[in-house]
């Protein structure tokens, strides 16, 4: 079974972000850029599916510019066998990403897709389930266990009331979630050969897909700065201050 599993280069979770003077966007400028951690997680649910005899192949892909090589060799050095790198200055949204991801399942044919709930920059948690819907693919979203029985995937999936199991015919699509593993650490001779692992560049419109804007980035503000707590000597005062000074109740 060929598993294909999907990347998003982003900013590194430990930094700052910060927005530009215009407030049109985040300022990209001199910031440490790394793999999204729920891709992480994708793709080391991947290579154990690999190292288990499951899989027989790892595919990577990704969309965006140049500078996404590096988070693809990244990849490959924890396992994935090859790569696939959809080249664009632009920064598509969610349904643009989901189309190209189409026309790259239907070329490659995996027995499994395996991405990322969602990417820490956006926070959209889209691109999945619009993968299902395009590709007719049964899916299973926020995964916390996945399990393959012959041609079954079992994935439990977390949900409000508890865990809940889904059985799923393969091909199917998974979204993982936070606590499905831990993703391991790439080793200096695995970082050398990722080196000359193969990377496919390709175009969106080699692959029939044209980039459109869906929405409007109206305006970006950073979070309101948040004042420090406060100790309150009774349970009168505590209610006091939140019917007087916050208004809550």
């Amino acid at each position: 079974m060929k598993v294909l599993v999907t990347v998003k280069r982003v900013i590194d979770y430990n930094v700052k972000v910060r927005v530009k003077a215009d407030h049109s966007g985040v300022d990209l400028s001199n910031v440490k850029m790394a793999l999204n951690p729920f891709c992480e997680i994708a793709v080391e649910e991947a290579v154990r599916l690999k190292e288990a005899g499951t899989a027989t192949e790892v595919v990577v892909v990704s969309i965006g510019p140049a500078a996404v090589q590096e988070q693809i060799r990244a990849v490959l050095a924890l396992g994935a066998d090859r790569g696939i790198h959809i080249e664009t200055e632009a920064d598509p949204e969610p349904l643009s990403v989901a189309k190209l991801l189409a026309k790259v399942v239907a070329a490659e044919r995996p027995g499994l897709v395996i991405l990322g709930k969602q990417a820490i920059d956006a926070d959209n948690n889209q691109t999945g389930q619009m993968l299902a819907a395009l590709t007719g693919m049964g899916q299973g979203t926020f995964a916390s266990a996945v399990k393959v029985e012959g041609d079954e995937l079992l994935v439990t999936r977390e949900v409000d009331g508890g865990l809940q199991t889904l059985g799923l015919r393969l091909p199917a699509i998974v979204t993982t979630d936070l606590r499905l593993n831990e993703p391991r650490y790439a080793t200096l001779p695995n970082i050398m050969k990722a080196k000359k692992k193969p990377l496919e560049v390709r175009a969106p419109a080699a692959l029939g897909v044209e980039l459109r804007a869906y929405s409007q980035v109206l305006k970006v503000e950073p979070p309101a700065d948040r004042r420090g707590g406060i100790k309150v000597a009774s349970v009168e005062e505590l209610v006091d201050k939140l019917k007087n000074e916050a208004k809550v109740i």
